[in-house]
């Protein structure tokens, strides 16, 4: 049994579609594509400080490798705060540019 989420299915299986895309790439692609996955992650995380009454912070760039494990957080803190309703079309839109 898996503990509860606040990921709503549908972004899960767009995240975990993402993860997978991110994956397949060579690095030199992945690196060229970074920056569009970093809009992502800093969008959400300025989003949830919004939220939470808190000041926007900086998500460090740690490279390609763990961009993934970044926008996996995210996600989770932007769905356990209601952000954002069109969070699984974003992941999508992501995915599909990453093609």
């Amino acid at each position: 049994m898996q503990p509860p989420t606040p990921v709503p299915v549908e972004v899960r299986t767009e995240l975990a579609r993402v993860v997978e895309r991110w994956r397949q790439l060579p690095l030199d692609r992945a690196e060229r594509h970074a920056g569009a996955v970093r809009e992502l992650v800093q969008r959400l995380a300025d989003e949830v400080a919004e939220r939470i009454g808190q000041d926007p912070w900086p998500v460090p760039d740690l490279g390609p490798a763990t961009l993934m494990d970044q926008l996996a957080v995210m996600v989770y803190d932007a769905s356990e705060v209601g952000l954002p309703e069109d969070l699984a079309g974003q992941l999508g839109d992501l995915r599909r540019a990453l093609a």
